[in-house]
């Protein structure tokens, strides 16, 4: 990645976790893109790691007390010229302090000042970073614009195994490269994507569902919205924060997924379909909540749900079509059984059940299917980083001639 970064100036804040030492390789990874770091410690970081390994690395000072050399102001000169702030590690407290716009100390303070993108890579231990506060917090900075980097999972300072390690200083780049280069490539596609899992209901307190989270499919609508795309996303019940300049339709059953889907369709360059919609539901939905007297759960009647990409493929007329695929085994055989049968453009096939299961994690690793193509391996990566990347291969897919029709979004 040598001078991607080029010219850009970035505050990396680095705070007091065991995950302090990782920000050495962020730093050397950002300066060797080109960037001018600039390093803000706060004082419990610096017990873990010394300044001076940031300053010499860097060639800049390292700034952590507000009050030092006050004539300059640093929590508004370091901001100034800004083009990122990173936060990695960031623990608990200061993600906290972020999040109620606490200013105690320098980096809180020039967090209320920056005008610039934010990153924040929590790194804490599991339970923490799973405590309601935490991901209040989260969710807060979520809201007013940052990017959260989540922990990954993995063993722990505690010994412990849960998500809560810092995400890889690869990860991290890749996420601030893709936020300081302005990449316009889907400017004047317009997008319309599925998401998340769908609920059957089974009575008014009872449904039929899967583990789909919809982050796969946010991902996808974060990443086409930021490189100019119009972007409409068809989800599920999750509870993820809606993209900004996404307009998300909500939906709960596959049959409202695929009314939601089929009116916006014609409107839609590129349908990329991440939802897993469930393949049954109930023949009949009892208005009523079976009571356990009453019921054993015996002769619950299932019939298929409508397959919404075979409906939608029958129906394309200029649009790229894009499906994904949860499999257990043998997921290349399955996988080109689906791209034939529902002449998809592309497929890409997800791997769940177990650790690595593409179902609730914050990494995939995937393969990419397309006719007449050798299946083509994605290693694991971050889901918002894995959305550029088919993005990119979803760009060369070829054009279909009457593409550039105008048609006018439909009333929802």
């Amino acid at each position: 990645m040598n001078g991607v970064l080029s010219g850009k100036r970035i505050v990396l804040g680095v705070t007091g976790s065991i995950a302090a030492y990782k920000a050495v390789g962020l730093l050397r990874l950002l300066t060797q893109a080109g960037a001018s770091v600039h390093v803000v410690m706060t004082d419990s970081a610096i017990r873990f790691i010394a300044p001076l390994t940031f300053e010499v690395l860097s060639g800049h000072p390292v700034a952590s007390d507000v009050f030092a050399g006050h004539q300059e102001m640093k929590h508004l000169s370091l901001t100034e010229q800004a083009d990122l702030l990173v936060v990695a590690p960031c623990t608990a407290n200061t993600l906290a302090k972020l999040a109620l716009g606490l200013a105690d100390n320098l980096l809180g303070t020039l967090a209320l000042t920056v005008q610039c993108p934010v990153i924040i890579c929590p790194a804490m231990d599991g339970e923490m970073w799973a405590h309601p506060a935490a991901q209040a917090h989260a969710q807060t900075l979520r809201h007013r614009g940052a990017v959260i980097v989540e922990p990954e999972v993995g063993s722990l300072a505690s010994g412990e195994w849960g998500q809560g390690r810092l995400a890889t200083e690869e990860a991290i780049m890749s996420t601030a490269v893709g936020l300081l280069q302005c990449r316009t490539d889907w400017q004047g596609e317009r997008v319309l994507i599925s998401a998340g899992p769908t609920q059957e209901p089974i009575d008014p307190v009872r449904f039929i569902s899967n583990g789909s989270s919809g982050k796969m499919g946010f991902a996808m609508a974060e990443a086409a919205v930021a490189r100019g795309a119009e972007v409409v996303l068809v989800t599920g019940p999750t509870h993820l924060a809606a993209p900004k300049k996404v307009t998300v339709v909500p939906v709960v059953t596959a049959e409202e997924m695929l009314q939601a889907l089929t009116v916006r369709f014609e409107w839609a360059t590129t349908l990329i379909m991440t939802a897993a919609v469930g393949d049954f539901r109930p023949k009949q939905a009892h208005a009523h909540k079976l009571k356990k007297d009453q019921w054993n759960g015996e002769g619950l009647v299932l019939e298929r749900t409508p397959d919404i990409l075979m409906a939608l493929s029958a129906q394309r007329t200029h649009q790229r079509l894009v499906g994904f695929a949860a499999e257990t085994d043998h997921l290349i055989e399955h996988g080109q059984a689906k791209l034939t049968n529902k002449h998809l453009d592309m497929l890409v096939v997800n791997q769940i059940g177990g650790e690595q299961s593409a179902f609730g994690n914050d990494t995939n690793e995937v393969y990419v299917l397309a006719p007449g193509s050798a299946p083509h391996q994605i290693p694991r990566m971050p889901k918002r980083q894995l959305a550029d990347t088919l993005l990119d291969r979803i760009l060369s897919l070829p054009v279909q001639p009457s593409r550039q029709k105008v048609v006018s979004f439909p009333t929802p």
